[in-house]
């Protein structure tokens, strides 16, 4: 009896192990299956990810390289629209040329003269038109006036001298012949150092530094010999110990208007 109750229960026990034991293994296979789904599907997730981040930076990339692509569009339409500008500003200059008024020059027979008249103030005469009345003065023998009156009008618009009276005090001082000692030293309105005729270099620097003393020296406020803009003001200091100066180069000045 008692061997039959203990191999009863041995049995017994046998099976209800074998039971845990299915039962635990059955358990087991559970979760290994689960975490190879959730292994599976983080491994997903990662895959996704890696893909989404691959795809972001392409778009990136793109996107660079469409702003890159912008730039040089906007470059090249910089660079294509340039000619077009160029030639913008430069049809607006030629209509600010034609649109600008023809500069009004005085006529041969209107240029007067005065004896009291400012010498500063120019004759208004064009090129041309002083050349012709210079051309018609009997007295240029020589022609000297005439072969410079290009220079002589050039000096007079730069210095701001009156053409006619620049002319007068030449033939004043030098003749108008142009005495020897005034063309051996190109000296032609008797500039003096040590009381003698300073001597320039070429006809064209002792027309000039003519030109430029009576400007800065006897024809602009501040000058060392300033005393006005008269003939009778420049005669204080150019010609002091003379009564006839005055008349000698306003009958000169004269003569050239007598010749219209």
């Amino acid at each position: 009896m008692k061997k039959n109750k203990i191999l009863k229960i041995t049995v017994g026990n046998i099976i209800c192990i074998g039971t845990i034991i299915f039962i635990f293994a059955i358990a087991m296979q559970l979760i290994l299956t689960d975490k190879e789904k959730v292994k599976e599907g983080k491994n997903e997730e990662i895959v996704i990810l890696s893909e989404e981040k691959v795809a972001e930076n392409q778009n990136t990339r793109t996107n660079q390289n469409d702003k890159v692509t912008s730039r040089s569009s906007t470059t090249r339409n910089k660079n294509s629209e340039q000619p077009e500008e160029i030639k913008e500003e430069i049809e607006i200059k030629d209509e600010i040329l034609e649109t600008e008024p023809e500069v009004q020059y005085t006529k041969i027979e209107d240029v007067k003269i005065s004896k009291d008249m400012n010498l500063t103030e120019r004759t208004g005469l064009s090129k041309e038109d002083f050349k012709k009345l210079i051309s018609r003065v009997k007295q240029d023998t020589t022609k000297f006036f005439y072969d410079n009156s290009d220079i002589i009008y050039d000096l007079c618009a730069e210095y701001q001298i009156n053409e006619i009276f620049f002319c007068g005090l030449i033939s004043a001082e030098s003749g108008w012949n142009i005495a020897s000692n005034h063309r051996r030293t190109y000296n032609y309105i008797s500039l003096m150092s040590g009381g003698k005729l300073i001597k320039y270099s070429s006809l064209e620097e002792g027309l000039r530094v003519a030109a430029k003393t009576l400007h800065n020296n006897y024809l602009t406020e501040g000058g060392r010999f300033y005393y006005g803009k008269t003939l009778s003001a420049v005669k204080t200091k150019f010609c002091p110990s003379s009564n006839t100066w005055v008349n000698l180069v306003y009958g000169r000045m004269q003569q050239i208007i007598k010749s219209i």
